[in-house]
């Protein structure tokens, strides 16, 4: 299927038409960052125009998110000035239309969203005693030949979608390190209806079904195919092709159609073994560039992924399991065997075939044309970590900006295991103010709340180290002080030291220090009440406690996902806390880093809050996950709004009237003196004047919730610390834009040259800047048949040199030169590709005598 490498080249002809069509940033092109996250431009208004001189925080007073779930009326809504902004990305090519030649509007593009199948493989039969044919990998397997993808990303997405068929997002790095592998697997599972439908026949008739008259029977009933459907976007027209498809092969396809938050409490919160449907029409958007998706296996195909009920349905085989586990904690000691594996799992994903990836979808974020905002180039505007950071009027400083979203509080709230849903997510990263922050070019992650990190690493451990913020080290060993916490004892209500449980001593392959700002405990939550080290250890003790059978906060659905952290954690400990310092032994990695330093970098919660919500857990009245709320037939816990808040209002007038602090023989010794009356004082305060308890830090706070309206409204924290002006710097991704020019015909067994002009906006693209440029040289039949490194020239030049063994070798016909540029400054890869052919050598011939 080579359109997965070469429409990608259609999608960057689009971004050089966003180029022309959105109107021209007035910020200056993007700089190096300082540590900290400054930047090193000197003018104090980074070229807004804006006189925000002493404003911290945000750089609007409000923000109010409205429900709007129908894309048809971003546009007008935008004219009519109701709205000034949309959480949903746009992949109607009519809308899109209209939002492209619209005055009043403007619009900014991501890459990281993306549309599959996810199969029910509960079985083989449900508990109602119907067969489910997807509980069998090879007919989830051959479900990949059944569908075009072609056919769904031209017609139904109109040309903004690529054809997708890995579980590796055709735009980030992954894709174009694996690009010889990826178009191996691409030509094997290509459509093919005619040998999807030998595999189904021959799989159904092993279950024992029947074939009569077209249509396939189990026990003397038809074999029923309920089809999940969501009605928000394109997926409605996706999912009425493949139950078509499902049909003509012989299945009864019940359709039900379902808005996101229906479909949810059924296919993610529900029990799939009830048998209430079989495939449902998914939707992922990726928040932030994933420079590595080693991660992708375990989350999508095992259990390890998430904790509800469809996960824990998954049964993947003992290779792959081993080894998506071994790619989740990084167990390689090379970047070459890192390829290996990973092309490995790529092969054994497509065996399992829990999810059949459809399209990568190109995604239009609205904004009004007065509105400016940095947007991520993977999770655009919903996914953007900087969105609240950034967002503004143009000609204004202050405002209130109303954004559309499709759907509002569509899972509970709550900080340890609510929603997951990306609109949620959306508002809630808003009230939180990160350690780090993700950089929405490279996906590399800059300073928030920490000064800086040094990370140190076993000597055969391939870490690499992009930005001068931290420091990396290797060690031939890195040993676990005897007094770091490696572990919890739920009886005792006490971390246990390495020291205790290993008194040989262990070793760790990864140590991290992390040192927080000046100052960092000596902020405020937004309820008034003062950041403690108490905030910082509760997580880290939540962590413990849930996989604890002794413990009251006990959830099996947490296992899973503790059993992969335990595996590689080895200890953590506070080294100072003034500043704060800590560090943390591991033997996970990443290849970056940056990276390495985000994922374990603490991530506090206010005590106070996370305490209610362990008493309310502890009485069996409410639970942090879905999973433990449908086995105990309680409640799933939301901080904001439904049933959950008069119970937590009556444990917090517990709480506050005998001081409760959980975990007292730990928390209390990193508490100041009379906090815990403070905390719920200031608690108390805040909830009866908006109602909720969510409580956080970020550069806006929640205001109020109104689930029955269906709006949720923001305001500007007047207290962040952070000028208004830290993170301005970003505009737009410079997106290399690749042309290759060649012959169109050479004679085989001679030489031929091409050349790649690489540039942004019309001017070379940097030589320092490019990281690699790949070329994959496939012959008439598809095979490839050589890859290397283009050469460079100069400046934006570069060029592919093929020996005459190498045109000998493609024999005569048709071929295809392929490329894959990575650039330093955006993690997009681009693509750019040649057609040609190999002829014979005429000048061989002798003359006549």
């Amino acid at each position: 299927m080579r359109k997965s490498l070469l429409v990608a080249v259609a999608l960057l002809s689009v971004v050089a038409l966003v180029a022309v069509l959105v109107p021209e940033p007035t910020a200056p092109p993007q700089q190096a960052a300082a540590p900290g996250g400054t930047s090193t431009d000197a003018r104090t208004d980074n070229g807004t125009g804006l006189e925000i001189a002493g404003r911290h925080g945000a750089l609007v007073d409000q923000v109010v998110f409205t429900e709007e779930a129908d894309t048809g009326q971003v546009v007008g809504l935008i004219e009519a000035g109701t709205h000034h902004a949309f959480a949903q990305g746009i992949t109607n090519t009519t809308v899109y239309q209209r939002l492209r030649d619209s005055p009043r509007a403007a619009y900014d593009v991501s890459y990281g969203a993306n549309v599959e199948l996810t199969l029910n493989p509960a079985g083989p039969t449900f508990s109602n005693g119907e067969l489910n044919p997807f509980h069998v990998p090879e007919i989830r397997e051959a479900l990949n030949r059944l569908v075009d993808r072609d056919y769904i990303a031209e017609e139904i997405y109109g040309g903004l979608a690529v054809p997708r068929i890995l579980p590796l997002s055709t735009a980030f790095p992954d894709y174009a390190r694996l690009a010889g592998v990826a178009r191996k697997l691409e030509l094997r599972y290509a459509h093919d209806p005619e040998a999807a439908q030998e595999v189904i026949h021959r799989e159904m008739r092993a279950l024992g079904a029947r074939l009569d008259n077209g249509r396939w029977h189990y026990e003397g009933r038809p074999v029923r195919v309920i089809m999940l459907i969501r009605t928000d976007d394109e997926r409605r027209r996706v999912g009425d092709y493949v139950a078509n498809l499902l049909d003509e092969v012989g299945f009864a396809v019940e359709r039900r159609y379902r808005t996101a938050e229906e479909a949810s409490r059924i296919w993610i919160a529900g029990d799939p073994k009830a048998g209430r449907w079989h495939i449902y029409t998914g939707g992922w958007i990726v928040a932030v560039v994933q420079r590595d998706e080693a991660d992708n296996f375990s989350y999508f195909y095992t259990p390890r992924g998430r904790a509800e009920p469809l996960w824990q349905a998954y049964d993947p085989v003992p290779e792959f399991d081993k080894l998506a586990e071994r790619l989740q904690q990084r167990d390689y000691h090379s970047r070459e065997q890192r390829q290996t594996m990973m092309a490995r799992a790529l092969e054994l994903a497509m065996e399992n075939s829990v999810r059949v990836w459809l399209v990568d979808q190109l995604n239009v974020s609205a904004r009004s044309r007065d509105v400016e905002v940095a947007t991520d180039l993977a999770g655009g505007l919903s996914g953007s970590f900087l969105w609240p950071y950034t967002i503004r009027f143009k000609d204004r400083v202050g405002g209130k900006i109303v954004f559309g979203s499709p759907g509002l509080l569509t899972e509970p709230w709550n900080p340890v295991a609510g929603s997951n849903w990306l609109y949620d997510q959306m508002i809630t990263r808003s009230l939180q103010d990160p350690a780090l922050i993700p950089d929405p070019f490279t996906g590399l992650y800059r300073p928030q709340r920490i000064e800086g990190a040094e990370v140190t690493v076993q000597e055969d451990v391939p870490v690499t180290r992009t930005l001068d913020w931290l420091s990396v080290e290797t060690a031939a060993e890195i040993e676990v002080p005897e007094e770091a916490w490696i572990d919890w004892d739920a009886q005792a209500g006490h971390f246990v030291t390495v020291g205790e449980k290993h008194p040989d001593g262990i070793t760790a392959r990864t140590c991290v220090r992390i040192r927080f700002e000046e100052g960092y405990l000596e902020r405020r939550w937004h309820d008034g009440s003062q950041v403690s080290q108490a905030d910082v250890v509760l997580p880290w003790i939540l962590t413990f406690a849930r996989a604890d059978e002794n413990s009251q906060l006990h959830d099996v659905a947490h296992l899973p996902t503790f059993e992969a952290f335990q595996q590689h954690f080895r200890g953590w400990r506070i080294v100072s806390s003034d500043p704060l310092v800590v560090d943390i032994y591991t033997n996970q990695i990443y290849p970056d880093a940056e990276t390495i330093v985000a994922s374990w970098a603490p991530a506090p919660l206010p005590w106070h809050v996370l305490g209610l919500g362990i008493l309310a857990e502890r009485s069996g009245e409410l639970t942090f996950s879905s999973y433990k709320a449908d086995r105990l037939r309680a409640d799933w816990m939301s901080l904001v709004a439904g049933p959950s808040i008069p119970v937590l209002e009556r444990h917090l007038r517990r709480a506050g009237e005998r001081n409760f602090v959980p975990f007292p023989e730990v928390l209390e010794t990193l508490m100041r003196e009379g906090e815990a009356a403070e905390r719920y004082r200031a608690l108390a305060d805040w909830h009866q004047q908006r109602g909720h308890f969510w409580v956080g830090d970020g550069p806006f706070y929640l205001e109020s919730v109104h689930p029955v309206s269906g709006s949720v409204v923001l305001r500007r924290n007047e207290d962040f610390p952070d000028p208004a002006d830290k993170w301005l710097r970003y505009t737009r991704p410079e997106i290399p834009e690749l042309d290759l020019a060649g012959p169109m015909v050479v004679e085989s067994g001679e030489s031929a040259e091409f050349s790649l002009n690489i540039t942004f906006e019309g001017e070379p693209y940097a030589r320092k800047a490019i990281e690699k440029v790949r070329f994959l040289l496939f012959d008439g039949s598809g095979e490839l048949a050589r890859q290397g490194n283009a050469k460079v020239l100069d400046n934006g030049v570069w060029k592919i040199a093929l020996a005459p063994e190498a045109t000998k070798a493609l024999g005569v016909g048709a071929n295809s030169l392929e490329l894959a540029v990575t650039s330093r400054r955006v993690a997009l890869p681009s693509f750019a590709s040649h057609v040609f052919a190999t002829v014979p050598d005429d000048g061989r011939r002798e003359s006549a005598p």
